[in-house]
C-alpha cells in the first residue's frame, strides 16, 4: 500500500464525513418542511380509506374523491380550531394580569381546604401556608403570557396548515407518481417486491391511524359524558385534550388523568372541599379510569391486532425502546416505524428464520 493510496483513502473518508455533516445541517434547516411532510403523510393515510370508498364503492373520479376527502379533513381541523380558539381567548381574558391576584387567592383557598380535610390544625394552617411560600414564589403572570403565546402560535399555524393540506392533497391524488420517483432508485429485479411492500405498508398504517382516530373518539365520548354529568366547565375541550394525550403511550394517560383532576378541582374553586370538590373529583376520576379500562382492554388490542398485526409484548418493547432512543417522539412513531420495517424485512428477507418469526402474522 503506497502513501498515495493512503492519502486518497483519507481524503475520501474526509469527503464522506463532510458530505454527511452538510446533509445533516441541510435536514436541520428544513426540519419544518420535513415535519409538514410527515404530518401530511399521516393525514393522507387517514384519508386513504375514504378516497378508496368513493372510488371503489361510489365510482367517483380519483380527483373528485380526493377533493371530497380533503374537504372532510379540513372540516374536522376547522371544527377542532373553532373549539379551542374561543376557549383560549376566554381564558386569556380570565387570566389577564388584572385577575392574577384573584387566581392566587382562589388557589390558596383550595390549598387551605385540602390541608383542613387532611387534618391539619387551624392554628397551624396559616403558619403552614406562610412558611411554605408556595404561592408567593409562583409567577402567576406567566399564565396569560403562555396563553398569548399559544394564540400567536395559532396565527402562524395557518401557514403550516396550508402546507400540510397542499402536500396531503398530492399524496392522495398522485401517490403512484411519488412511488414511481422512488422506484428510479430501486434495482429493476426488486421493483415488484418494493411496490408490494409499499402497498402493504400503506394498508397497514392506514388502518392503524384510522384506528387511533377511533380510539381518541371513544375516549372523547366517555370523558365528555362524565364531565357533563358533573357539570365541569369546558367539558368538551378538557375531554378532547385528555383523549388526545392518550396518543403518547403509557405517559399520556397519566398526564391526562392529572390534568382532568386539576381542571375539575379548579373549576369548583370556592365550593366546600369535603362535600363538593373532593367527591366530584373522585367521581370524575372513576369515569376517567373506566375510559382507560375500555381503551386498554378493547380499543388498543383491537387496533394493534387488526391493523399492525403485532403481539402486545412486541408493541410494549418497541414503544419502550423508541422512548429510550428518541423520548416521547420515539414512543409515538415506534409502532408505525416498526410496522414498516417488518413489512420490508418480510418482502426482502423472508427466508431468514428471525424474520419469519417476527412477520408470521403479516
Amino acid at each position: 500500500m503506497t502513501s498515495k493510496t493512503i492519502a486518497e483513502g483519507i481524503l475520501r473518508a474526509l469527503g464522506v464525513i463532510v458530505a454527511i455533516v452538510i446533509l445533516l445541517a441541510f435536514l436541520y434547516k428544513i426540519s419544518a418542511v420535513l415535519i409538514y411532510i410527515a404530518i401530511a403523510a399521516v393525514a393522507s393515510l387517514i384519508g386513504r380509506p375514504i378516497v378508496l370508498f368513493f372510488r371503489q364503492k361510489l365510482k367517483f373520479n380519483n380527483t373528485v374523491a380526493v377533493i371530497i376527502t380533503m374537504i372532510f379533513l379540513v372540516g374536522v381541523v376547522a371544527g377542532v380550531i373553532a373549539l379551542f380558539v374561543p376557549l383560549l381567548i376566554q381564558q386569556g381574558q380570565n387570566l389577564s394580569l388584572l385577575n392574577i391576584d384573584a387566581l392566587q387567592t382562589n388557589l390558596e383557598d383550595l390549598y387551605r381546604q385540602l390541608l383542613q380535610y387532611i387534618g391539619v390544625k387551624s392554628e397551624d394552617l396559616e403558619q403552614s401556608i406562610k412558611d411554605s411560600q408556595l404561592f408567593s414564589n409562583l409567577n402567576f403572570g406567566i399564565l396569560p403570557d403562555f396563553l398569548n403565546s399559544i394564540i400567536g402560535i395559532l396565527g402562524s399555524f395557518s401557514v403550516g396548515l396550508f402546507s400540510v393540506l397542499f402536500i396531503a392533497f398530492f399524496f392522495l391524488k398522485d401517490s403512484k407518481l411519488f412511488e414511481a420517483s422512488i422506484l428510479t432508485l430501486i434495482p429493476d429485479n426488486k421493483e415488484n417486491r418494493f411496490q408490494h411492500s409499499m402497498e402493504t405498508i400503506k394498508n397497514l398504517l392506514s388502518r392503524y391511524f384510522v384506528g387511533l382516530v377511533l380510539q381518541i373518539l371513544i375516549l372523547f365520548v366517555i370523558y365528555s359524558i362524565v364531565l357533563f354529568i358533573f357539570g365541569i366547565e369546558n367539558a368538551i375541550v378538557i375531554a378532547f385534550l385528555c383523549a388526545l394525550l392518550n396518543l403518547i403511550p403509557y405517559i399520556g394517560p397519566i398526564i391526562g388523568g392529572i390534568l382532568m383532576a386539576v381542571l375539575t378541582m379548579t373549576s369548583n374553586v370556592g365550593a366546600d372541599f369535603s362535600s363538593v370538590i373532593l367527591p366530584k373529583t373522585g367521581y370524575v376520576m372513576i369515569g376517567f379510569i373506566i375510559g382507560q379500562l375500555v381503551d386498554n382492554f378493547f380499543s388498543q388490542p383491537f387496533i394493534f391486532s387488526s391493523s399492525v398485526k403485532s403481539h402486545p409484548l412486541e408493541i410494549f418493547l418497541i414503544i419502550i425502546i423508541g422512548g429510550l432512543l428518541l423520548g416521547v417522539t420515539g414512543m409515538i412513531i415506534a409502532v408505525p416505524g416498526y410496522t414498516a420495517i417488518k413489512v420490508i424485512l418480510k418482502e426482502f428477507f423472508n427466508e431468514n428464520k428471525i424474520v419469519k418469526s417476527l412477520t408470521k402474522n403479516l
